[in-house]
């Protein structure tokens, strides 16, 4: 089988699959707000017999996949579930995207940069981001463990588009919403991470797929964020009462199942193929001021779930 993608030259036909969700939610309802010509996917990922009628039907030119578990209330959930979580994030996950490459379908696939830990070659406060080539140093969860072996196999897909999210925040305090659960814990530690403000960047990512970009992409917005960072902004502009605490990495760890990736993500590829589509995207600390002036106002992005 020849290994090999022509991207579709019509109109773009999008399908969503996880519109049930909440990014794949607000995805769907922003395509059809652009008035596009959008269908939200009914079949689930690790159904292949239910994925092929679908896409038969439908005929998309372009496949969104925001399916896949990430756990409830949080990723600890996957330490319990290893198989369920196999069964979305790996096999549903290159089902969905092996028949989208037989049917010559160009997918977007929502994925994570929580595949990295800070090392001495990209060390905090250091600048030097992970690159989209470096290789994933991080297991310490089983959730990131199944990305990142994901990631490995997608490689032989030239028909797939890689988004790497991190910390994903919208303009409201959804549960999902990084915001919403670090605003929730009775204590935070304070690291500076990569962060996806989905304002900025979903709309980016439908450019993207129409572009027919292929690859993986390190999608977040530039810089690094610490928690104490995010929070101090969030009591600025929308909660002037508010107080929190810190903790440490040691004690954080008595306290969870998994480990959890702290790192920031280089995206200069990002930023230079948004350049040639005319798209800009906010500096992370700007476009966290932004947002939270945008929630305090009760304006910008909302979800639909």
């Amino acid at each position: 089988m020849s290994s090999t993608f022509t991207a579709s030259t019509g109109t773009p036909r999008f399908l969503v699959v996880g519109s049930k969700g909440w990014i794949g939610g607000m995805l769907a309802t922003m395509l059809e707000s652009q008035g596009k010509d959008v269908t939200r996917s009914l079949a689930r990922i690790e159904d292949r017999a239910a994925l092929v009628a679908e896409i038969e039907k439908v005929k998309p030119t372009h496949v969104l996949n925001c399916a896949g578990v990430t756990g409830r209330p949080n990723v600890d959930w996957c330490e319990d579930n290893k198989q369920a979580t196999v069964r979305s994030n790996v096999i549903g996950t290159l089902n969905l995207i092996d028949v989208c490459y037989l049917h010559n379908i160009h997918i977007t696939n929502f994925a994570t940069g929580c595949i990295y830990q800070y090392d001495a070659t990209h060390a905090m406060h250091s600048g030097n981001g992970f690159k989209e080539e470096d290789k994933a140093n991080f297991a310490d969860s089983y959730y990131s463990k199944t990305k990142a072996q994901v990631e490995l196999l997608l490689e032989e897909y030239p028909n797939v588009l890689n988004l790497r999210l991190r910390m994903p925040v919208s303009d409201e305090l959804h549960p999902r919403n990084f915001v919403t659960k670090i605003s929730k814990y009775e204590r935070v530690v304070d690291i500076p991470n990569s962060n996806t403000l989905l304002h900025d960047l979903l709309p980016a990512s439908i450019a993207m797929a129409e572009a027919s970009l292929t690859g993986i992409f390190n999608f977040t917005n530039p810089g690094a964020i610490s928690h104490n960072e995010v929070l101090t902004l969030f009591k600025q502009y929308v909660r002037p009462d508010f107080s929190w605490k810190n903790f440490t990495l040691e004690e954080q760890a008595l306290v969870i199942k998994a480990g959890r990736s702290n790192c920031e993500l280089d995206t200069t590829k990002l930023v230079a193929a948004l350049a040639k589509l005319g798209i800009t995207i906010p500096e992370v600390h700007e476009a966290y001021a932004q947002c939270f002036q945008r929630m305090a106002a009760g304006t910008g992005l909302k979800s639909t779930d």
